[in-house]
């Protein structure tokens, strides 16, 4: 049977699959990854990593380079990679379990949608690990085209022992997904 291809019509697609990073350490960067979110080498050699943490054949390839030097700070390229956790309380255990680890964020920020830790990893790349605020889309997409985002798109920092204190003292999660709650 004969196909027809649509050149008019855009197809988006599915999802976000991998990516893809050139790194100084191939094994340093391996257990960066395996320590902060959980990842596994799925495949690996001397040059390249292929790791997973979840259903996907991999969500990060990690490719040994032979550039030792640095990329100026706001180069252009990859700003960060963000991932996502299911509760407030997953969120913070992690930051905890880093913690522990010696891994410190370097943001600590509620963007009004998420509440957001920003990681670099071994060759400076941003990782972002967050919960969601809202419990639908709808709330979601609705903080981001109000007049609040509008006037400050990127958020409000917060001090993580502060936002732990309060959680394990049982405050209630809708009182600490508010910007300016710690």
């Amino acid at each position: 049977m004969a196909r027809t291809l649509s050149p008019d019509v855009q197809i988006r697609p599915t999802r976000l699959a991998h990516m893809v990073l050139r790194v100084r350490n191939l094994e340093c960067s391996i257990a960066w990854y395996h320590d902060v979110v959980g990842m596994d080498v799925v495949h690996g050699n001397p040059k390249i990593a292929f790791m997973s943490h979840d259903e996907e054949h991999h969500r990060l390839a990690l490719l040994q380079t032979p550039v030792e030097e640095e990329a100026p700070e706001g180069s252009p390229g990859l700003d960060h990679v963000a991932f996502a956790f299911d509760t407030f309380g997953d969120l913070l255990s992690t930051y905890t379990r880093l913690e522990g680890l010696g891994i410190q964020p370097h943001w600590s920020i509620n963007h009004g949608p998420t509440t957001s830790f920003y990681y670099r990893d071994p060759d400076g790349n941003g990782v972002e690990i967050f919960v969601d605020n809202f419990e639908t889309e709808a709330e979601l997409k609705g903080w981001m085209n109000s007049e609040a985002f509008a006037a400050n798109p990127i958020g409000v920092f917060f001090d993580p022992k502060r936002l732990i204190e309060r959680y394990e003292a049982g405050d209630a999660l809708e009182d600490l997904v508010q910007q300016g709650s710690a």
